[in-house]
């Protein structure tokens, strides 16, 4: 997967980043369920691992807007 030359490197920084993050994001998702599987579970720590998870998202959605060009209307 090479990027073409006229893109930034700041690009690719970002979007290497965003894919490190969706992959901890899915790790997250497959740890919830491993957890929620198997009662008793510790409450706590499935609401730490969901904070993360959120978290993950909102820093993915952050980095996918400074991909998308702004549009003057």
């Amino acid at each position: 997967m090479s990027t073409p030359p006229s893109e930034p490197v700041d690009a690719q920084v970002i979007k290497a980043k965003l894919e490190a993050l969706k992959s901890e994001h899915r790790d997250l998702d497959e740890v919830i369920d491993r957890l929620i599987e198997k009662p008793p579970f510790d409450q706590l720590q499935l609401q730490r691992l969901k904070k993360r998870k959120l978290g993950l998202k909102d820093e993915i959605l952050r980095l996918e807007s400074r991909l998308i060009p702004d549009i003057i209307a």
